[in-house]
């Protein structure tokens, strides 16, 4: 059996170490980008892709469409958007012999990669649609519920908040995003290198690497990957450092949080360090794993208090501080 897991292991880092190769032949110069998206797809999860406009963040989504062979819909959030455009609805239709019966029009969120493009450009009503399907793979409309094809991802991207006309997720929203990834502008470098690959008379195309029973199978594999006890421990003790209520949260965490990570993160981390190990081309996850996926795991499942806020705090380098500390405490013991 361990053989055989080894084994299974071993090939699906070959697979993976192909698509990063396929998908950053168009996406430039933004392996840690990359590196996230592709575990979240790993992992069986969402992820909230947050950036200005223009950074590439469409390009990425459909180029991930390719590479992994999913069925891909992309939906252009704006504030006028209503459920109906995007769960679907019923309709009358009239047969041939005159008789009548309702029709279900199926919407864009049928599909197995949604890009839910400035999803905070629309109002919460419209963005709390996508909630059931996010968490159960299926929707309710008219009081049936229909089951979505799987797998079934959604990466949305968000302009940042301070831009005019956005409406910030709900946090049960945020919750359900297994990952926040920050888009951040390229290097003087890596802008050289996109403005040469993208602007000439051909562009590089990416290839099909996956297809949906792949990544299902590659999701089954990660779930099966062992991980240490130094791993769970290492989970549990971060998550739980960044509750305000907890005795042995650090004085810092009790003075500028708000509400801190539910369990819900500490299962994200779990997974998220695996697919790293995988991407990185290891049989097993360690320590370091927690500590680099703590960000994009927790950011976005906390908050501040008004007055961290005001002071000017912030809450990724509060993540990096609090980790950095534990895992030197952690080494010390």
């Amino acid at each position: 059996m361990a053989e055989d897991l080894v084994a299974e292991i071993e090939a699906l880092e070959e697979r993976l170490a192909e698509a990063k190769r396929a998908i950053n032949s168009r996406f430039i110069g933004q392996e840690r980008v990359v590196e996230l998206t592709l575990s979240a797809l790993l992992c069986g999860g969402h992820a909230l892709l947050i950036g200005l406009p223009g950074l590439g963040k469409t390009r990425l989504v459909e180029t991930l469409s390719t590479v992994m062979g999913l069925n891909g819909n992309r939906i252009q959030f704006t504030p006028d958007l209503m459920p109906a455009d995007i769960l679907g609805s019923e309709v009358l239709e009239t047969g041939a012999d005159g008789s009548r019966a309702f029709k279900f029009i199926h919407g864009p969120i049928f599909c197995q990669l949604l890009m839910a493009d400035e999803i905070n450009r629309a109002s919460p009503r419209t963005q709390s649609a996508l909630l059931q399907a996010m968490q159960e793979k299926a929707v309710t409309v008219a009081g049936e519920t229909r089951q979505l094809e799987l797998p079934f991802h959604v990466l949305a991207t968000q302009n940042p908040i301070e831009q005019e006309g956005t409406y910030p997720l709900p946090e049960a929203q945020l919750d359900r995003f297994l990952v926040q990834i920050d888009v951040a502008y390229p290097d003087r470098k890596t802008e050289k290198d996109i403005l040469i690959a993208t602007t000439g008379t051909e562009e590089a195309q990416a290839h099909q690497v996956f297809d949906p029973a792949t990544l299902m199978a590659a999701q089954t594999l990660l779930r099966r990957m062992p991980v240490g006890d130094a791993v769970v421990e290492m989970i549990l003790d971060l998550v739980r450092a960044f509750r305000p209520s907890e005795p042995s949260a650090p004085e810092r965490v009790r003075e500028t949080v708000a509400w801190g990570p539910g369990p819900r993160a500490a299962q994200a981390l779990m997974m998220t360090v695996r697919a790293r190990a995988l991407l990185e081309g290891r049989l097993a996850p360690s320590p370091a794993d927690v500590i680099n996926m703590a960000r994009p795991v927790l950011v976005h499942r906390m908050a501040l208090t008004f007055s961290a806020r005001a002071r000017g705090e912030d809450l990724g380098a509060l993540i990096d501080d609090v980790a950095a500390r534990l895992s030197s405490s952690e080494a010390a013991a």
